[in-house]
């Protein structure tokens, strides 16, 4: 892991300049430009508000529903855009990974940073809707943020590597992504919230590790408090999952020139 490491290391120039590339090729001739970082879930955040506060109203406490979900689907926008596209970053550089050797993972990580940065944007929208609606956050609270990105981000990288390595072996594993995370949605508290679970399913609910990660962030965020007992188990979950992915990655990087 530490030779890995290194290696990596001595590619971050290869790195940031792939991840730019990441960035103008998606924005540069997009009329929208950045705003898509914001368009996207504020479109999903306006049709959940719509239907879970008019028509099937959700009670969300004394948050309002708006910014209930959008703390949710931002960070959920992060995780499906950066799986999708850390899904075909090998499949679709298949020419580079044929001409010359570097660090393979180079491509899926590049992948996840420049959707990163999407999120940082969709962040900004948070901060303005909590002004917007005088939800106070403490600085106490707000020191947990990375630790909860962080977390999210080991298991992106676990998911991304370990899907970005079997969808050279097997093309629909984009597809079946596609599925997964669809059923993966409304498994996680995204448009409802955690108590609409019965009791005795919490414990096996939890296991799902977005729905600690979305739940920390509601309470750093939303609820003024630190998050709950659940953060470390979804902790170990993440780190399991990154160490099987990356594991899974190097384990076959050898053959992905012969096969793609």
């Amino acid at each position: 892991m530490i030779a890995q490491a290194y290696s990596l290391y001595q590619a971050k120039d290869l790195l940031w300049a792939w991840t730019g590339r990441n960035i103008r090729a998606r924005y540069q001739q997009s009329a929208l430009g950045w705003l898509w970082a914001v368009v996207q879930p504020a479109a999903q955040v306006a049709i959940f508000t719509l239907v879970f506060s008019l028509v099937i109203p959700i009670d969300t406490g004394k948050i309002p529903y708006i910014i209930f979900s959008y703390v949710a689907v931002a960070p959920w926008t992060l995780l499906t855009s950066a799986l999708t596209d850390m899904t075909g970053s090998l499949v679709d550089n298949m020419s580079l990974i044929t001409k010359i050797y570097f660090p393979r993972e180079t491509l899926p990580l590049s992948a996840m940073l420049a959707r990163l940065m999407d999120f940082g944007i969709a962040a900004g929208v948070i901060a303005l809707l909590l002004v917007i609606y005088q939800i106070p956050v403490s600085l106490t609270s707000l020191l947990y943020l990375p630790v909860i990105l962080g977390i999210q981000l080991i298991l992106i990288l676990g998911l991304g590597f370990g899907c970005a390595a079997l969808n050279v072996f097997f093309r629909d594993v984009r597809s079946l992504l596609v599925l997964g995370l669809q059923l993966w949605f409304y498994a996680s508290p995204i448009i409802y919230p955690v108590t609409k679970v019965p009791e005795r399913l919490k414990t096996f609910y939890f296991l799902n590790p977005m729905a600690g990660i979305i739940e920390a962030y509601r309470a750093v965020l939303l609820n003024n408090q630190l998050p709950g007992s659940y953060l470390a188990p979804t902790a170990l979950i993440a780190v399991v999952i990154f160490c099987l992915g990356y594991w899974f990655f190097k384990s076959v990087e050898f053959r992905f020139a012969d096969i793609v």
